[in-house]
């Protein structure tokens, strides 16, 4: 078990910085423009050029007229009467300036494209079709607040243009966690949107540290995914604030999965569903277990180094050079090439907790496999723990969505919330 990048090194190397995969920290972005929802898909309603003429009584916009305070994050709205629909909104900022956004696909707000300025007049006027077909029309001028001090900081594990597996959770991180009771608010502005369309939800670890979002099974090859985690200036409980919106528009490639099984230590692999290859493995001994369980490959590096020194048993400690290692858990846990073990491989598992290759299937694996590829290990004396790692497949998609913070359809959440 390769423990030189446990999950604090590894993100305070990458973790909120730079590497694995964090937008926003110095890659530039597209915008993301599209209904906001917990998947949202685009819709024009409300952006025509075209003015739609009062017949009812006047709007109460929200914001009100006059709000003061009001974070970046703000969305715009309306008091309606029941059945009530928002047809219409335009922003402009004090310099005169439009604001670009779109209606929720619910209809129950619109939302910015991006974050607003601080501490800067905007003026939004809303028009909304009532119940008996009339045309109400208002106006608000509301001014953002001040840049706040605390702010959390934030992460979100997917870069622009780049390929994933079919197994890519969508990884949203948070420091410090989201408190509980802000979860449901946090989660109506993470956006995602998949064409073609599937349905999914997202599933908060425990400590709110970080949120996955899947859908009920791994993505379909060639799926787009396009991302907006619209945080900047949001409000939470324990009086800090959300510090940037993140956004990133990925694909997902070809089908590309592991089996591994500990009874016949084999691995077996699937590219589009048929058996292309099988190859011994060694597993962890039984001190230090492989885990099982759906494990998602992370991190790639064709050289490191494993250095286990700080380790309280002895017999643990060492450091070793590595050749095509393939990142599983924030334990520490890789597939890679293990030339002194290739006599036992398919045998007997000698392993620190690592899935031992020959060097030569380790070079073959290293060439194919992508960032968000599958792995599956059964058999050991070990589960995967929740949270060491993208454990979001180890879950059923029943268990999955009970740790949603908002009401998930049957078979997930399509493109209204």
């Amino acid at each position: 078990m390769g423990r030189f990048a446990r999950a604090g090194a590894l993100l305070g190397a990458f973790g909120l910085v730079a590497s694995l995969a964090l937008s926003g920290c110095g890659e530039k972005r597209a915008a993301a423009e599209f209904v906001p929802g917990q998947q949202a898909g685009p819709t024009d309603a409300g952006t025509s050029d075209t003015p739609q003429v009062p017949s009812g009584p006047p709007l109460a916009v929200t914001p009100a007229d006059g709000a003061k305070n009001r974070p970046v994050s703000v969305e715009i709205g309306a008091k309606l009467p029941d059945g009530g629909q928002v047809s219409q909104v335009t922003l402009k900022s004090e310099d005169g300036k439009s604001v670009k956004g779109k209606l929720r696909t619910d209809g129950s707000s619109w939302v910015p494209s991006a974050p607003l300025k601080w501490s800067t007049r905007y003026t939004a006027t809303v028009s909304a079709t009532r119940p008996d077909g009339s045309v109400s029309e208002g106006t608000s001028t509301f001014t953002t607040m001040a840049k706040p001090n605390s702010m959390i900081t934030s992460g979100l594990y997917l870069f622009d243009d780049r390929t994933y597996g079919v197994a890519m959770p969508v990884v949203a991180e948070f420091h410090p966690g989201i408190p509980k009771k802000d979860r449901a608010k946090v989660q109506k502005r993470m956006f995602v949107q998949t064409d073609p369309p599937q349905p999914g939800a997202w599933h908060w670890v425990s400590n709110g540290t970080q949120a996955y979002y899947r859908a009920p099974e791994y993505w379909k090859a060639g799926t787009k995914i396009t991302v907006r985690i619209a945080l900047a200036g949001i409000p939470l409980s324990n009086g800090r604030y959300g510090n940037v919106d993140r956004n990133a528009t990925a694909k997902i490639g070809s089908a590309f999965e592991m089996k591994v099984t500990n009874s016949d230590k084999q691995m077996r692999v699937y590219q589009d569903g048929q058996l292309i290859k099988t190859l011994p493995v060694s597993l962890g001994k039984k001190k230090t277990p492989s885990s099982s369980g759906t494990l998602v490959v992370m991190e790639k590096k064709e050289a490191t180094v494993f250095d286990t020194m700080d380790d309280p048993d002895p017999a643990n400690r060492y450091v070793t050079d590595i050749q095509f290692a393939q990142r599983l858990t924030w334990g520490g846990e890789y597939i890679h090439a293990a030339p002194w073990s290739e006599h036992v491989q398919g045998r007997e598992n000698v392993s620190h907790g690592c899935v031992n290759v020959s060097m030569a299937n380790a070079r073959w694996l290293f060439k194919r496999t992508k960032i968000g590829d599958p792995i599956t290990i059964t058999g050991t004396e070990r589960k995967l723990a929740a949270g060491n790692g993208w454990t979001a497949w180890n879950l059923s998609w029943s268990e999955f969505v009970k740790g949603s913070a908002l009401p998930v359809p049957d078979g997930g959440a399509g493109p209204a919330i």
